[in-house]
């Protein structure tokens, strides 16, 4: 049970929530212009573990068959028997379950949004079967986590924290974009959609430098909005820094780093963002 536990969690690449986890905490430190308390700060925490967690596994389960064919993914766990599908399952049903018991814990709106919060999470995982813009629905799915976290404090729902979602929908939008075109090929061979599937790796790369755009764009009216000082103006500058980093490693001739933009860079930008704007929220309140 033990070895298998772990084999999952190296599975579902458990230490990735950092990429959500974040933008869950700034929703909620912007509603509440400063910390959030212990009791919620937890509850938050479990909820987006037990959100990404459920997520990951039923997607490794969807693509299980497409993972064993996959000349880039025949490694993982549930190709090679490592681990059993009726483990994966049970372990997104606890997940799912651990998601929808911190969403009770925290307020009565957080739990009744967050089965629907679930539905498009794990939604995502069969969208490619039927269109190629999945990545748009991974964007949506990352991009509950601020809107999540701001009603996880307040109990209320209003503009404001869309702002931030929109920034976290073109952030994600755009990543998976490019991760999507190390599988272009696979793709048109087994029926899969996706952006680079339909319209090739090159008209992919620039709509997601069009899409990390947007979120840029979108960051700086957040930032305007909630009335931020120069620490997150800073902040603001750095990510645009990194975003034209991240674009500098790929192309359409070369995409042998693509796994040091999607995962290194961008939890960088994750991380970051989630420092700056929360010193500057600790410093000028």
């Amino acid at each position: 049970m033990i070895h298998s536990f772990s084999t999952l969690l190296k599975m579902i690449k458990f230490e990735h929530t950092i990429f959500a986890l974040p933008f869950a905490f700034l929703g909620a430190i912007l509603a509440t212009r400063g910390l959030p308390g212990w009791a919620e700060s937890g509850w938050i925490l479990l909820a987006m573990i037990g959100a990404r967690s459920a997520a990951m596994a039923f997607n490794r389960l969807a693509d299980h068959r497409f993972d064993s064919l996959n000349p880039r993914t025949t490694d993982r766990a549930l190709p090679r028997g490592k681990i059993s599908r009726g483990f994966v399952t049970s372990f997104v049903g606890a997940s799912s379950f651990l998601f929808l018991f911190a969403a009770w814990n925290l307020n009565m709106l957080a739990f009744q949004i967050a089965p629907f919060a679930l539905l498009i999470i794990l939604g995502y995982s069969l969208t490619k079967r039927f269109t190629p813009f999945s990545h748009l629905l991974l964007g949506i799915a990352l991009a509950i986590a601020p809107v999540g976290g701001w009603v996880a404090v307040l109990g209320t729902l209003d503009g404001a924290p869309f702002l931030l979602g929109l920034t976290v929908f073109f952030w994600v939008a755009g990543f998976d974009v490019i991760y999507a075109c190390q599988d272009i090929d696979f793709d048109r061979q087994i029926g899969l959609h996706s952006i680079p599937q339909r319209w090739g790796i090159g008209t992919s790369i620039w709509l997601a430098r069009i899409s990390h755009g947007m979120m840029l764009i979108f960051l700086c009216l957040s930032v305007q909005i909630f009335q931020l000082s120069w620490i997150s103006w800073v902040g603001v500058s750095v990510i645009a820094l990194l975003l034209f980093y991240e674009h500098s490693l790929v192309s359409a001739r070369d995409l042998s780093r693509v796994h040091i933009a999607f995962f290194n860079i961008n939890g960088i930008i994750s991380v970051g963002l989630f420092l700056f704007i929360s010193s500057d929220l600790l410093v000028n309140g």
